[in-house]
């Protein structure tokens, strides 16, 4: 891999590209917070050869919503099943759009 390829995988959100401590100053949180979420399966670090967690640009925007959620009082167990219900509904209205775009019609059906 040469360092242009390397420079090119910077802008890719799903590239591990932080360590855990490095994770968690950014997010503001401690280690023992992301071992909870991946625990309640949030998020799914890949390892390094060594075995450290690494994390995705994409990943930390998941866990800093579930910190939100946390710091507001919200149990992790409970903060983590609403952040995955959150990006489930997001994908799910996105796909909508597409298939809305596709078949030529901009306005969703009206509610009866």
């Amino acid at each position: 891999m040469t360092a242009d390829d390397s420079y090119g995988r910077l802008d890719d959100d799903d590239y591990p590209a932080y360590t855990m401590g490095r994770a968690a100053d950014m997010l503001g949180t401690t280690q023992s917070f992301l071992r909870a979420i991946g625990e309640h399966r949030l998020i799914t670090p890949l390892r390094s050869t060594g075995g450290h967690r690494r994390y995705s640009r994409y990943q930390l925007r998941i866990a800093a919503r579930a910190r939100e959620l946390v710091d507001q009082g919200t149990p992790v167990e409970a903060a983590c099943r609403i952040v995955i219900l959150e990006d489930q509904l997001q994908e799910a209205q996105r796909i909508n759009a597409e298939h809305r775009r596709a078949s030529g019609s901009a306005n969703p059906p009206a509610a009866a």
